[in-house]
C-alpha cells in the first residue's frame, strides 16, 4: 500500500499505480517486468537453439554415408550385377523419402551399409513416434520389431478410444488410470489427469503442425512424406491420424496461427525440434497473456502451469504472493472496485497519509531542525475521554480502570490465568485547552506541475491531516486548493487531486475561503498555511466570475492585499510557503509577511513537508 501511495501521489491514477507495483514486483518477490525480461531471453534463446530441418539433414548424411560404404564394396566386383547395383545407386531421388522408398528393397552387399540404412529407418521412426510422445520410443529397444510395432498400435487405438469416449462427455478418471496402467511401459511418467495428458499431446501436436507451416514448400513436402512412410511402415498412419483429429477438436486453442520457426544452427531431431518449438509456443502465448494482464490489472489471466514449465517454480510462487497481494488489497478494505474503475478506501488514504507522516519525520529527524515527533493526541491537559493501547516509551498516566477492565476482558475470553499483561494497559488521551482551526492553502495551479512540485506538494497535506487525524484529533484542518477558483478539498479526495490546467493563482478566493472557516471556530487558535509557487494572477469578478492577467493586473493585487488584511483584522498571522527562486513572488510574499506580521519560509521541494509540519507543530506547542 505503501508503494501504491507514493505513486499516487507522485500523480499516478489508482489503477496505474497498482499496475506499476505488479510490474516492479516486491523487495523479495519479482514482478511481471521481470517476467517479462526472462520471457523475451528464453525466446530468444529457443529461437536460435537449432535447425528445423535437423532430422533430415541427419537423415541425408546417414543415406551419403550407407550409399558410399555400398559403392565401396561393389567396386571391385566386375559383374553386371554389380554395375546394375551401381546404377540403381545412381538414380536414386534427391529427397530422402523417396530415395528410403526405392533402398526398402535393395539388397547390401556391404553390411556396414545395411547397418546404417537399418538405423535411418530406427532414427526415422523413433523421431516421428517421440515428436508426438516425448520419450515413447525409449521403451522400445527396436522399433522394427513387429511385437513392438503391434503394442503401439494396440496403445493408439486405446488412446483413440478413450478420447472419443471424452469427447462424447463419458471418460472418467478412472478409464485414464485403466489406460495408463495397461500401457504404463509406454508412459512411466504419465500426468496425473486426462486433461494434462491431452494438453501435453496437443503441445506436441501444435509445434509439429508450426514446424511444418514455417519451413520451405520443399522442406515441408519431404519432411511430411518421411513421417508418413515411417507411420506406415508402423502400422500406425491411420490411428496418428485419428488421434490429430481428436486433439484438434479437443484443444483447438493450440492450433492457432503458427508463429515464426527456428533459425539456430546446431541440428536438432525432430523431438528436439518440436519440444522447443512448443516451449516456444507457451513463451508467445504467456507474452500475450502478460500484456492482458497488466492491461486489466488481473494476474488470473496468466498461466501459471505454463509460467513453471518456462520460468520455473521460484516465479510461479512469486506470481502467485502477487496475485495474494492484489487479493489481500481488496479483501482488506484498501482498494474498491466499482465496475472497470479503481479507488482508494478511506482505510487506504489514512494508510497514506500516515506514511506520508513518516517519511517527514523521517526527514525532520536527519535534520537540524529538531525532533517533532508527538506520541499525544495533544499537550497534558483535559481528558478527551477516549483512550489507547499503551506504547513502549509513553509518557502519560497509566489508566488504571481501563486497564484492570481490558485485563478481565481478556481473561474472560482467553481463560488466561494471567492477572495482568503489558497489552491490557491503556493511557487516557488529553486535549490542550486551546485548540485550533488550521487552514492549508495549497496551490493548485498547472505551473505546481511544470515545476515538478505538485507531488510534494499532495504528500505534505495528506501528511498535515494525518499528523492532526492522530496527534491532535480535535484540531479542525481544512485544506483549500486554489488556480483559477479556490476550492475547499476533501481530506479523502487528496491523492487523487490534481492540478488545474486553466490559468491563474487565485489567492484571494483561497483566503476568502479559509476567513469563513477560522469564523466558524471562535476561540480557537487560528492558523493558516500558504503554499505557493507564482504570485496572485486571478480573483474573483464582481458578477461571481473570475478574472486573469498576466503580469497580475494591479486590481487582483489590491483584491489579495485586502484578504491579507482581513486576516491580520482577525490576529491570524500567515505562514508563507515560498517554491523555487521566482523573484516577483519573492517581494510580494516578503511585502505580505511584513505587512501581516508573518514569516516566509523557502523550502527546497523535497523538505516541504518537513517546513510546513515543523511549523504547525512549534505553532501548536507554543499554544499549550
Amino acid at each position: 500500500m505503501d508503494e501504491i501511495g507514493k505513486r499516487i501521489l507522485a500523480g499516478e491514477s489508482v489503477r496505474d499505480a497498482l499496475r506499476d507495483v505488479l510490474r516492479s514486483g516486491s523487495s523479495d518477490r519479482r514482478g511481471l517486468a521481470e517476467m517479462a525480461r526472462q520471457l523475451r531471453e528464453r525466446r530468444k534463446k529457443l529461437r536460435e537453439s537449432g535447425r528445423m530441418d535437423g532430422l533430415l539433414s541427419d537423415l541425408r548424411s546417414m543415406l551419403e554415408t550407407a550409399v558410399d560404404l555400398e559403392r565401396a564394396a561393389l567396386f571391385p566386383d566386375p559383374s553386371d550385377d554389380a554395375r546394375f547395383a551401381e546404377a540403381i545407386l545412381d538414380a536414386l531421388p534427391n529427397d530422402v523419402p523417396r530415395a528410403l522408398t526405392e533402398l526398402s528393397q535393395y539388397s547390401w552387399r556391404s553390411p556396414d551399409a545395411a547397418e546404417v540404412f537399418r538405423q535411418m529407418q530406427e532414427r526415422l521412426r523413433r523421431d516421428v513416434i517421440d515428436q508426438q510422445f516425448a520419450g515413447l520410443s525409449q521403451s522400445a529397444q527396436n522399433m522394427s520389431d513387429p511385437q513392438v510395432q503391434a503394442a503401439m498400435a494396440e496403445m493408439m487405438r486405446d488412446l483413440n478410444a478413450l478420447l472419443e469416449e471424452h469427447r462424447a462427455g463419458t471418460a472418467t478418471d478412472e478409464d485414464y488410470r485403466e489406460f495408463i496402467d495397461k500401457h504404463k511401459d509406454f508412459f512411466p511418467d504419465a500426468p496425473a489427469t486426462l486433461d494434462e495428458f491431452i494438453d501435453e499431446l496437443a503441445r506436441q501436436s501444435a509445434a509439429m503442425d508450426r514446424m511444418l507451416a514455417s519451413m520451405s514448400p520443399e522442406q515441408r513436402a519431404e519432411l511430411s512424406e518421411a513421417m508418413q512412410q515411417a507411420l506406415s511402415d508402423m502400422g500406425l498412419q491411420d490411428e496418428m491420424a485419428q488421434l490429430q483429429s481428436h486433439l484438434q477438436a479437443l484443444r483447438p486453442e493450440f492450433s492457432r496461427q503458427p508463429g515464426q520457426g527456428l533459425t539456430g544452427d546446431a541440428s536438432l531431431g525432430l523431438p528436439d525440434a518440436t519440444r522447443a518449438l512448443a516451449e516456444l509456443g507457451d513463451v508467445e502465448s504467456l507474452m500475450s497473456e502478460l500484456a492482458d494482464a497488466e492491461a486489466m490489472n488481473d494476474l488470473s489471466q496468466l498461466d501459471l502451469d505454463a509460467v513453471e514449465r518456462t520460468l520455473g517454480r521460484g516465479m510461479r510462487d512469486d506470481l502467485q504472493a502477487m496475485e495474494q497481494m492484489q487479493r489481500d488489497l481488496a479483501e482488506q478494505g484498501f482498494l474498491i472496485g466499482e465496475g472497470d474503475s479503481l479507488r482508494l478506501s478511506p482505510k487506504a488514504i489514512r494508510r497514506i497519509g500516515q506514511s506520508a507522516l513518516r517519511r517527514v519525520f523521517d526527514q525532520i529527524n536527519g535534520s537540524e531542525r529538531g525532533e517533532h515527533d508527538n506520541q499525544r493526541a495533544g499537550a497534558s491537559g483535559e481528558p478527551t475521554g477516549t483512550h489507547r493501547p499503551w506504547r513502549f516509551g509513553d509518557d502519560e498516566a497509566i489508566d488504571v480502570v481501563r486497564s484492570v477492565q481490558n485485563a478481565s476482558h481478556r481473561r474472560l475470553a482467553t481463560g488466561s490465568s494471567v492477572l495482568l499483561d503489558a497489552e491490557d494497559f491503556a493511557v487516557a488521551e488529553t486535549e490542550t485547552v486551546t485548540r485550533a482551526a488550521v487552514a492549508l492553502l495549497v496551490d493548485q495551479s498547472f505551473s505546481m506541475v511544470m515545476n515538478d512540485t505538485w507531488s510534494a506538494a499532495k504528500t505534505m497535506a495528506l501528511a498535515l491531516h494525518s499528523l492532526t487525524a492522530t496527534s491532535y484529533p480535535l484540531d479542525a484542518l481544512q485544506v483549500i486548493g486554489f488556480a483559477n477558483l479556490a476550492r475547499v478539498v476533501d481530506p479523502m479526495d487528496i491523492p487523487d487531486l490534481e492540478a488545474s490546467e486553466i490559468q491563474g493563482t487565485n489567492l484571494q478566493h483561497a483566503l476568502m475561503l479559509a476567513g469563513r472557516f477560522l469564523d466558524r471556530h471562535p476561540g480557537s487558535q487560528r492558523i493558516v498555511m500558504v503554499v505557493t509557487d507564482g504570485e496572485p494572477t486571478a480573483h474573483l469578478s464582481g458578477d461571481g466570475g473570475w478574472w486573469f492577467d498576466w503580469p497580475p493586473s494591479q486590481e487582483t493585487i489590491m483584491e489579495t492585499v485586502a484578504q491579507v488584511d482581513a486576516m491580520t483584522r482577525r490576529r491570524v498571522v500567515i505562514s508563507w510557503f515560498r517554491l523555487g527562486d521566482e523573484p516577483r513572488l519573492a517581494r510580494f510574499l516578503d511585502e505580505m509577511a511584513r505587512r501581516n506580521g508573518g514569516k516566509v519560509l523557502a523550502p527546497s521541494t523535497d523538505r516541504l513537508g518537513d517546513y510546513v509540519i515543523s511549523d504547525y507543530v512549534r505553532a501548536r506547542k507554543r499554544s499549550a
